[in-house]
């Protein structure tokens, strides 16, 4: 960040560590021997489906759940045993957890009240939370009078107003509309450079994990499956998992034909493809391989590219920016593209001819679970 950039309460950030972290329900691990380091002053994202963990590791955190066995700290202080009031975290929730009854600057006062600070001590605190979610003008409403999206705003600014040590934020924009959950995220991504405070977010969203951290766990059945920068992650899934679940993929399986210094050939169903890969292949082993949509050419005629196939449009659907084709092929089964729609090559129509073409380097190895 460059001087004008410099978050405002950078000194308050903290790191938190996670060391083989267990959470049992009976013989049900919920989460199982996770081990993490969250840098101070990161955005770190907690994705997974649901029951994956995320947020039993977040509640953890808060102190809320006991951990059956590990260690939690807090920069170099083990915080497992500390009760949650004693953690100083800011929580959002998803229901936002206003109370009705008071107005948009008590809400926001209830923290410090709590902590002992009457409103007349506590009017700059309270002042500077509102205007750094823009809610200043709306101070004496109700939250019956407040859209989601400023409900939410304040529900930011309650968990801001007394500095926490951590936010910590559990899918604060899941019950939101698409195009205020947009905005919101932008908001959150900025909030989070302007203050340098450390947050850890749990959604299922992967676009919104993808956004807005980072860096980001993915999580599997309590267990960490692949964790690291988003583009890192995006671009090089290590599993059929991760490269399916952190968005879409298409699957090809087959068997290696041959290899040279930085590519390898192998065959499917008869079709022979090129790949790009600096691991460790053999003659005859089986591999699979993860190709994303938008890697894929769509082309009237073969394109001029290594890997090529010919089949016809199954079904296809218009984004207003994309068009997503599904392509049945004679040898490869179904592939997924997607075009950018203003420059379309082919004609959108069922059952059409097209063919679909990618480089050595679009598509990815990935352990087969």
């Amino acid at each position: 960040m460059t001087g004008s950039e410099q978050p405002v309460r950078s000194g308050l950030s903290h790191a938190l560590s996670l060391h083989s972290v267990t959470k049992l329900y009976g013989s049900l691990a919920a989460v199982d021997d996770v081990s993490l380091s969250i840098p101070r002053g990161s955005f770190l994202t907690l994705l997974g489906p649901s029951g994956s963990g995320k947020t039993t590791i977040l509640m953890a955190i808060a102190g809320f759940v006991q951990p059956t066995r590990g260690e939690i700290r807090l920069d170099d202080r083990v915080i497992t045993n500390v009760p949650p009031d004693k953690r100083n975290f800011g929580m959002v929730f998803q229901g936002y957890a206003l109370f009705p009854h008071m107005t948009v600057e008590d809400n926001i006062w209830f923290p410090l009240k709590v902590r002992g600070i009457s409103k007349a001590r506590a009017s700059t605190a309270i002042g500077e939370a509102l205007e750094l979610v823009q809610m200043g003008a709306l101070a004496r409403r109700l939250p019956s009078q407040l859209s989601g999206g400023q409900q939410q705003r304040v529900a930011l600014a309650r968990a801001l107003v007394f500095e926490p040590d951590l936010m910590l934020l559990d899918e604060p924009l899941s019950a939101l509309d698409k195009k205020l959950r947009a905005d919101l995220q932008w908001e959150l991504k900025a909030l989070h450079r302007k203050l340098g405070t450390t947050f850890i977010y749990v959604t299922h969203d992967q676009e919104e994990a993808l956004s807005m951290s980072d860096e980001i766990v993915i999580l599997r059945d309590g267990r960490i499956e692949q964790q690291g920068e988003p583009g890192a992650l995006y671009e090089k899934p290590a599993t059929r998992f991760v490269a399916d679940f952190l968005g879409k993929s298409n699957f090809l399986a087959g068997k290696v034909a041959g290899r040279d210094a930085e590519t390898f050939t192998y065959s499917v169903e008869g079709t022979e493809l090129r790949q790009c890969s600096t691991a460790p292949v053999a003659l005859g082993e089986n591999v699979l391989v993860a190709l994303r949509p938008e890697k894929i050419v769509v082309a009237r005629s073969r394109p001029d590219l290594p890997n090529a196939t010919v089949g016809r449009i199954a079904e296809f659907n218009y984004y207003g920016a994309n068009y997503h084709f599904k392509v049945a092929t004679p040898h490869l089964g179904d592939l997924i593209a997607t075009t950018p729609a203003w420059n379309c090559d082919v004609e959108p129509a069922l059952d059409s001819e097209v063919w679909l073409g990618w480089s050595p380097e679009a598509a990815v190895v990935v352990e087969d679970r």
